[in-house]
C-alpha cells in the first residue's frame, strides 16, 4: 500500500468536499430551525435527530476542511488506475440492498439490516481482493451486523418512539 502525495488540484478539491459536508450541515440545521421541539412521547421532540445529525456533520465538515488545508488527506492510499469497477462487489451490496428492501416487513429491521450489512461487508472485502468465505467470518459479519442494527432499532423505537418493523410485537426483536 503505497500513499499518495496529494497534488495542489487534489487538496482543492478535497477542501470543496470538506464545504460541502459543512454546507450540508448548515442546511440540515436551518431546516431543524423550523421543526417543533415541544418533547413527544419519546421524551425527545422531533427536532433532536436533525440537531445530532447537523453538529456531527458540521464538526465531520470542519476537520474534512482542517485536514485538506493541512497538507491534504495524507492517509490516502494511491489510485489502483483501475480502468473499471468491481462488478462482482457491486453485486454482493446490491443483493444487500435489495434483500434488506425485500425482507424488513417479514424478518423485521434488525434482522434485514443484519442481512444487509454481511452482503455488503463481502462485497467490499471482495472488491478489495479480501474475500473471506468461511463460515466463521461470516457469523462474525452477522453478529456486528447484529450490534449495529439493534442499537438503531431500539434507539428509534424506544426513545423517539419511531415505529420500525420488528420480528416480534415486544419491540425488542
Amino acid at each position: 500500500m503505497t500513499q499518495a502525495t496529494p497534488s495542489s488540484a487534489q487538496i482543492r478539491l478535497q477542501t470543496a468536499v470538506g464545504a460541502g459536508v459543512v454546507l450540508l450541515a448548515l442546511g440540515l440545521a436551518a431546516g431543524a430551525v423550523s421543526i417543533p421541539s415541544a418533547a413527544g412521547y419519546g421524551g425527545v421532540g422531533p427536532n433532536f435527530l436533525p440537531w445530532m445529525i447537523s453538529a456531527a456533520l458540521l464538526i465531520c465538515g470542519v476537520l474534512i476542511v482542517r485536514e485538506a488545508r493541512t497538507g491534504g488527506f495524507r492517509s490516502l492510499e494511491a489510485p489502483t488506475d483501475a480502468v473499471h469497477g468491481n462488478w462482482p462487489g457491486f453485486a454482493w451490496v446490491s443483493a444487500g440492498l435489495l434483500a434488506n428492501a425485500a425482507l424488513i416487513t417479514t424478518i423485521g429491521f434488525i434482522f434485514s439490516c443484519t442481512l444487509c450489512f454481511v452482503l455488503a461487508v463481502q462485497g467490499l472485502r471482495g472488491a478489495e481482493g479480501r474475500a473471506d468465505r468461511r463460515p466463521v467470518a461470516w457469523l462474525k459479519d452477522v453478529l456486528i451486523g447484529i450490534a449495529i442494527s439493534a442499537p438503531v432499532y431500539w434507539t428509534f423505537t424506544k426513545f423517539l418512539a419511531i415505529n420500525l418493523p420488528g420480528l416480534t410485537s415486544t419491540g425488542w426483536l
